[in-house]
């Protein structure tokens, strides 16, 4: 999953890069207004980005790694529907 996430980011970020480099390299010379969209455009790019690499998949379960408290542990186990292999 990391990787998948890692992979979008980067399409991402070098399709921004592209968009503002193309926008006053090339388009500019022939329309000034769509070199401005291309821009507002890739501007929008990198948060999107972001939010693209740090989310996380059902299957990612970060938040219910072992506390260390047993008690706490199983708890939450029978709240989650699931048993921990001991």
């Amino acid at each position: 999953m990391y990787a998948r996430r890692r992979r979008a980011y980067f399409l991402m970020m070098g399709g921004c890069l592209f968009l503002f480099v193309s926008a006053w390299a090339f388009v500019r010379l022939w329309s000034v207004p769509a070199a401005v969209a291309m821009c507002v455009v890739a501007a929008v790019i990198p948060p999107v980005a972001a939010m693209t690499a740090n989310r996380r998949g059902p299957e990612d379960r970060w938040w219910d790694d072992p506390s260390g408290d047993p008690e706490s542990d199983d708890w939450w186990d029978e709240l989650d529907g699931r048993k921990r292999r001991r």
